[in-house]
């Protein structure tokens, strides 16, 4: 069986790290790579017996690309803190890794869970790559969103992680807030003049995506309050950018 490092980024997460940590105990490594927190995260990932690597945090991207060739072992499981691994998901994992893998990478389905609830329409279809090979795999160099870029084929698992993105209203604004910040930087050399389009067509659309064509609005309040919450992000992201050309 290949062995594997499990990797799991982290900033004053002291409320997730320990969770996340027991859903990789298969791992042979657990890789936790911290910026710097100011709470328990980094004594409770120790107590855990999970190493700890820090660096200052820049965005995402570029935290996970230097981790990466840290890993002492080919074969890493990337986990947000604020995810888990089901035991289906590890135990197709662990089938995965028992013969040669025929891919460089495989993208993994989320479950989000928003307000205590099973997002299920809203964010339908969410997947990400998460189970991929250290010397094939790096990620795409952008502030927000940024995906596995492999030199390979990408498969796809069967099973799927469980997604918990929310602690309150306020954090989780706060957090758009920071992405709509860091994606101005990204969207400075693709987009022209900001206009109405991008200040209400743009996020009119995000909305209608989420919870009409998604059907969001069959996950009741937490559908909709996500879907308004996307439409607010991408709004965001534009005003962020015109401050930003015109500070």
């Amino acid at each position: 069986m290949r062995k594997l490092t499990a990797i799991i980024p982290t900033g004053n997460e002291e409320h997730n790290i320990a969770e996340a940590i027991d859903s990789v105990s298969f791992a042979d490594e657990i890789l936790v790579v911290d910026s710097y927190s100011t709470d328990r995260t980094v004594e409770i990932a120790q107590e855990k017996g999970a190493k700890v690597i820090q660096r200052e945090y820049g965005y995402s991207a570029s935290q996970k690309n230097w981790a990466i060739p840290q890993a002492t072992h080919e074969w890493i499981l990337l986990l947000d803190a604020d995810e888990r691994i089901p035991e289906s998901l590890k135990n197709e994992i662990i089938s995965v890794l028992k013969t040669e893998p025929v891919h460089d990478g495989y993208w993994i389905y989320r479950r989000n869970f928003f307000l205590g609830r099973e997002v299920r329409h809203t964010w339908k279809d969410d997947r990400v790559i998460r189970l991929f090979h250290r010397d094939c795999c790096r990620y795409e160099d952008k502030h927000v969103h940024a995906e596995i870029i492999a030199e390979g084929s990408v498969g796809e698992l069967q099973n799927s992680m469980t997604h918990n993105t929310y602690i309150s209203i306020d954090a989780y604004v706060k957090k758009l807030n920071r992405y709509a910040e860091w994606q101005a930087n990204d969207y400075d050399k693709k987009v022209g003049k900001i206009t109405a389009y991008h200040l209400w067509v743009k996020p009119g659309f995000r909305f209608f995506k989420h919870y009409f064509l998604k059907q969001g609005f069959r996950d009741g309040m937490p559908g909709f309050i996500v879907s308004i919450l996307q439409a607010y992000a991408v709004r965001m992201r534009y005003i962020k950018l015109w401050i930003k050309r015109n500070n």
